[in-house]
């Protein structure tokens, strides 16, 4: 079964981000929802430099609850990214629209699929 490697859920509010993501670093997280004590994904994102802006950033997004994780360089939450998008049914069964890009002057490949051959 797939997994995210993620701590959560939590609520998904400035405060609560505030309150759980107190470091400036890279990261991945996933938002949805939870019905009894499972997480149900519907999307996957990353920062490449401070998760907790970028959370902040998705609020707008109709999600109730987030999990995250920090990731130790940019070029490891481009690979997590990569592998819960895949794991969780790309966009056929995420939110996502597209596969993940890779950081602007990189020539990362995801770690699962072709697609930056």
């Amino acid at each position: 079964m797939a997994s995210l490697d993620m701590q959560g859920p939590y609520n998904f509010t400035s405060s609560e981000i505030d309150r759980i993501l107190t470091r400036t670093s890279p990261g991945n997280y996933a938002l949805g929802r939870t019905d009894d004590d499972t997480f149900f994904v519907s999307y996957v994102g990353r920062s490449d430099s401070d998760i907790n802006r970028e959370l902040k950033a998705r609020l707008t997004l109709n999600y109730a609850k987030f999990k995250y994780s920090y990731a130790t360089s940019p070029k490891a939450a481009f690979e997590k990214e990569c592998r819960n998008y895949h794991d969780f049914g790309g966009s056929e069964k995420l939110d996502n629209e597209i596969h993940p890009s890779r950081p602007a002057g990189t020539n990362w490949e995801c770690p699962v699929c072709t697609i930056f051959d």
